[in-house]
């Protein structure tokens, strides 16, 4: 058996970690799948470019996939914490960094790291 390439393993990580959260927000439809492809493209290049910033990856195409989602079927993921209000986005941080999360800076607080949205369903933050 091959071992699989670091890089591969890199993207196929993010890609699973953006679809789980997609697929948590029921908005895996197959446009929106193909947002999260071309995502994965072009990290795969500009990765290639920077190989220190494979830790990265995952919270830059969720970054990716949010804008695009914005610009096509809005705010995405809604925050689930705030029940009162006006619906708001997450937002991922650290903008550029290991550990992604999607956070509520409205009312400070991590939701859930990056592929973990389906577990914050119920609105508890993760520590």
């Amino acid at each position: 058996m091959e071992s699989i390439d670091p890089l591969e393993q890199t993207l196929h990580t993010a890609r699973a970690r953006v679809l789980a959260d997609l697929a948590a927000g029921e908005v895996a439809a197959a446009d929106v799948v193909s947002m999260v492809e071309d995502s994965v493209v072009q990290r795969r290049w500009w990765v290639e470019q920077w190989p220190d910033g494979a830790e990265f990856v995952a919270g830059l195409v969720a970054q990716d996939v949010q804008d695009a989602l914005l610009e096509t079927h809005g705010r995405w993921p809604l925050c689930p914490v705030c029940g009162s209000g006006d619906p708001h986005a997450l937002e991922v941080e650290p903008e550029l960094g290991p550990d992604p999360h999607w956070v509520c800076h409205k009312a400070g607080v991590r939701v859930a790291a990056v592929g973990s949205l389906g577990a914050a369903a119920g609105g508890t933050p993760s520590p």
